[in-house]
């Protein structure tokens, strides 16, 4: 993978500032507030995770974080930059270079291979095909699928497609990864794999923002940000982790080589 240019010379403490955001949607009677006021910050290297019931604002902001909408007012910053300072062109740059995405329905290209998917990144950010690729097969084996980098994603199970999602959220160490319920359309086994493969890429220094609504992914997690009505009603560190959940953390138990079912 090439070395990291998405951060500064000297990062900043926090990979995320979100300070007092609020957004909204409609308009005049039907405007509803889906934000009010949020602030919290993400620092390198820590996984948080992002719950509460639906409508309570999980997606709204990390879609604000990801620079793929505005607020209505207050500020977020990736990596000491303010998000929604900067042109559009200066703003896709800092998404393709610094913030890695992984979606509940992986968005995929169907008609690319494995190694495609998580290369084409890295080629739109002019790195050169042969290198692109280099670094792609690199990531897909640190993801446990060096063998399937040459078959169409579509003849993959969900789980290997996730983890597929993830290589390209993370290849060329993104600063910020943003995961959108990824677990949501997979099956227990595949899950785990799936938040141990993020909880990897806390560990190695990115800071790690995972919205779910399922408790048992929680564990995995330094902190827990919980949501209501678009206000944070706690933010808890995590004090004990699960059985499950540390056996899994402290041995490092993942089986990379298992087929992995899922949602279709």
């Amino acid at each position: 993978m090439r070395p990291r240019r998405t951060a500064p010379e000297a990062p900043p403490k926090s990979a995320v500032v979100v300070d007092k955001v609020s957004k909204s949607y409609g308009v005049g009677d039907a405007r509803a507030k889906a934000l009010d006021d949020i602030s919290f910050e993400v620092s390198p290297g820590e996984l948080v995770m992002i719950t509460g019931p639906s409508g309570s604002g999980k997606s709204s902001i990390l879609s604000l974080m990801g620079g793929l909408q505005r607020p209505d007012s207050g500020r977020i910053h990736i990596a000491g930059t303010n998000l929604f300072g900067l042109t559009r062109t200066q703003a896709a740059r800092l998404r393709r270079r610094a913030i890695g995405f992984v979606f509940q329905d992986h968005n995929l290209i169907d008609i690319l291979t494995a190694a495609e998917n998580v290369a084409l990144p890295l080629e739109l950010d002019g790195v050169r095909p042969r290198a692109a690729r280099a670094a792609a097969l690199e990531t897909l084996d640190a993801v446990g699928l060096k063998d399937a980098a040459d078959r169409w994603v579509m003849e993959l199970p969900a789980g290997y497609q996730q983890r597929v999602a993830i290589a390209r959220a993370i290849v060329g160490e993104k600063y910020v990864v943003l995961a959108d319920e990824p677990t949501g359309a997979l099956d227990q086994a595949a899950g785990l794999e799936t938040m141990k493969l993020l909880r990897l890429q806390a560990d190695a220094g990115s800071a790690v923002i995972v919205v779910t609504h399922e408790p048992e992914t929680l564990p995995w997690g330094d902190r827990v940000i919980e949501l209501s009505d678009g206000k944070i009603v706690s933010d808890a560190t995590v004090a004990a982790r699960s059985a499950e959940a540390l056996l899994k953390l402290e041995t490092g138990a993942i089986n990379l080589d298992a087929p992995l079912g899922g949602a279709e």
